[in-house]
């Protein structure tokens, strides 16, 4: 077996005095050191010095060439949590890799704050979207979230304060463990503190009465969804995302995907779960981008095409582990779906034509799978004669790929 070469050591704002002694005899016995320039200030030694590239492909090009050289990586906190540890793992082999870590900014934060890990949610922002923390606002929780630069707390605090929840009590701590550690505390409806660039915030999530509920599990609102009347409604919705299984980092097609509230449940029903919606018309794909901004899944990726040419143009990417087809369903449509889906993936098609009916039977005997009807009533609003509107009985077949 070949020795390991290349040491990922997480460092503090403490620096090289808080690393284990045999981490910092790491350290000291390196070739080739790679980190800011506040950590090479305080190496000694012959180590030839890498400030870390501007881009990760600059990063493994430099790796790669200083390969068979005893090299020690300094990143901050954790290498592994929200940090370049992991994503490095995935482009070198893990046993060339010995990872050193250090107490991160979650624990720092955590034990700052007199939180159990174990009863909070961890994310970050820090280069992503802030809007993707709108999905993990909801009463009662406490989020420890890494931000992406002095402005991002009071992003976080509008946010809140829209959604029904400016008591929200957050915190920011930054540079903890440091000389320089610094706390700033309020409330997201009145902050309007100036803080260091790179923090950490806090926030124990209080709800007004009138808050809105933006739960995990699928079937939010109808009314929280921009659309030009076609949406899959709010019952159906549920139904069709609890046959398609979100999973955590899973993959969906959601072929005409409208104003995207198939896919925007999807992204929010796991972590890290992504979806390509597929939808020819300009006005509905914007109308899907504005939803999923606003629902905190910043990431859906909308595709401007016909089916089934437009699945030829996703064929050389990762294979979708769940496909929805809401519009555009015909025996081409399915069988370039049905090739392209994974193993154990799975597959729903929600139709209301008869045409598209005798289609779904004619391909359910084929295949197997369920087959069901699905109908909902509405009452009407409370203080008016007690009546009930349904809604378009749609036709629904899911099927599990084995």
């Amino acid at each position: 077996m070949n020795t390991p070469w290349l040491h990922i050591v997480g460092i503090g704002e403490d620096g090289i005095a808080g690393l284990t002694p045999a981490t910092r005899a790491v350290v000291e016995a390196a070739e080739v050191i790679v980190g800011g320039a506040r950590h090479h200030d305080q190496i000694n030694g012959n180590a030839e010095r890498l400030d870390w590239p501007s881009g990760f492909s600059d990063l493994m090009q430099a790796l790669s060439e200083r390969n068979g050289k005893r090299v020690v990586m300094l990143a901050t906190g954790d290498p592994l949590w929200f940090s370049v540890g992991a994503k490095i793992g995935r482009h070198i082999d893990p046993a060339q890799i010995v990872y050193h870590p250090q107490v991160g900014a979650f624990q720092l934060a955590a034990a700052r704050m007199g939180w159990s890990m174990a009863d909070l949610e961890t994310l970050t922002v820090h280069g992503r979207p802030v809007e993707q923390m709108i999905a993990f606002i909801q009463p009662d929780v406490r989020l420890l979230i890494l931000t992406t630069g002095e402005e991002t707390p009071a992003q976080i605090a509008r946010f809140l304060t829209e959604r029904g929840f400016g008591k929200s009590r957050m915190t920011v701590l930054a540079h903890m463990g440091g000389a320089d550690e610094a706390r700033f505390e309020g409330h997201a409806e009145s902050w309007d503190h100036v803080v260091p660039a790179f923090n950490t915030l806090a926030v124990d999530c209080v709800a007004a009465p009138d808050a809105a509920l933006l739960p995990r599990v699928p079937g939010l609102s109808d009314a929280l969804f921009q659309s030009d009347d076609t949406l899959t409604r709010q019952e159906l919705r549920a139904i069709t995302l609890a046959k398609l299984m979100p999973m955590r980092g899973a993959l969906l097609w959601d072929i005409g995907t409208g104003c995207g509230s198939v896919a925007i449940e999807w992204m929010r029903g796991a972590r890290y779960a992504r979806a390509i919606g597929i939808e020819p018309r300009a006005d509905r794909r914007a109308m899907a981008a504005a939803n999923a901004l606003a629902l905190g899944v910043p990431k859906l990726d909308l595709v401007d095409g016909k089916v089934p040419d437009a699945l030829a143009g996703l064929a050389g990417l990762a294979a979708p582990d769940a496909i929805f087809i809401g519009g555009g369903l015909s025996e081409q449509v399915f069988g370039a779906a049905w090739d392209a889906l994974k193993p154990l993936g799975r597959m729903v098609v929600n139709v209301e034509t008869a045409e598209s009916q005798s289609l779904l039977g004619a391909l359910y005997h084929k295949h197997g799978g369920q087959l069901v009807t699905l109908s909902v009533d509405r009452a009407a609003p409370p203080g008016a004669k007690q009546t009930w509107t349904p809604l378009p009985p749609v036709t629904q077949w899911s099927l599990i790929k084995r």
